[in-house]
């Protein structure tokens, strides 16, 4: 992993590989679940820097109330809206619809570089007002993975009217997380690794336009007071669990965390 160059360095945090996937990988625009109907709606939607977000939109075909639950789910890093697909079993038949979208960078959506969640809570705020504007959705939940579960703490205490969040995965710290990586990975001495970093940091606040030192997710998480459920698995060697823990015992709400088989990847339960 931090055998390649300089820009190889960079580019994995910002530029990681963009998920590529064909729009049949949604799955069918109609289908049936459990005797039921239901469809997918596909839309774009504009951030607030101008760059188009692809999304799309799964609920009953004909839905029991006006006004429904929904569950927005929030992808990792060099992943897309497809990775949702795992929920649509999950919440659909609990009459809970489910709205994913490609983070500004990822997948369909425009733009040039992720940010690891500084950009991306903006996406979220996006996404939650043109739900709140369609008249369709009651209550609002967050399901965010790794990059995406980061997203949800970073905006959850910028609205407190979140019904709830579920966190897979988050890192409490980006620095902290890529120097426990470059340790891990090589056996590059630490003063060079902080050097390097400093470096980086440069690199990425030229060409993305964010600190990432502003990544410091443990230093917010008190002031959020939406219940979280947090999990992570034991075998995770990419992001190791006591971010997740570390997180979870400042986190200033109502609160749960469970560990499962696994790594960062795999199949949850």
């Amino acid at each position: 992993m931090f055998k390649g160059s300089y820009s190889d360095l960079w580019k994995a945090i910002i530029r990681p590989p963009r998920d590529e996937y064909m729009i049949s990988n949604l799955g069918p625009k109609e289908f049936k679940l459990d005797g039921r109907v239901f469809k997918r709606i596909d839309m774009t939607l504009k951030n607030n820097r101008g760059l188009i977000l692809e999304c799309s939109h799964y609920k009953p075909a004909k839905p029991p109330t006006k006004e429904m639950p929904c569950v927005i789910y929030l992808h990792g890093n060099s992943s897309s809206r497809v990775e949702a697909l795992q929920a649509v079993e999950v919440l659909l038949p609990a009459n809970i619809t489910l709205f994913c979208f490609d983070f500004a960078g990822c997948g369909k959506s425009e733009g040039e570089y992720i940010s690891l969640g500084y950009y991306e809570k903006d996406d979220v705020e996006c996404v939650m007002k043109h739900l709140r504007d369609s008249g369709e959705v009651s209550t609002i939940g967050l399901w965010g993975r790794s990059m995406g579960a980061v997203t949800a703490l970073m905006h959850a205490d910028r609205d407190p009217s979140i019904a709830g969040i579920v966190l897979d995965s988050p890192f409490s710290d980006m620095r902290l997380l890529a120097e426990e990586l470059v340790k891990q990975h090589s056996s590059i001495p630490k003063f060079i690794v902080s050097g390097a970093l400093g470096i980086i940091k440069k690199t990425i606040k030229s060409k993305a336009k964010f600190d990432l030192d502003e990544l410091k997710v443990i230093k917010t998480v008190d002031k959020a007071f939406v219940p979280a459920y947090f999990v992570h698995a034991t075998g995770d060697d990419f992001i190791d669990k006591h971010h997740t823990a570390d997180l979870y015992e400042k986190y200033g709400g109502e609160k749960k965390i469970t560990y499962v088989d696994g790594d960062h990847n795999s199949a949850r339960p």
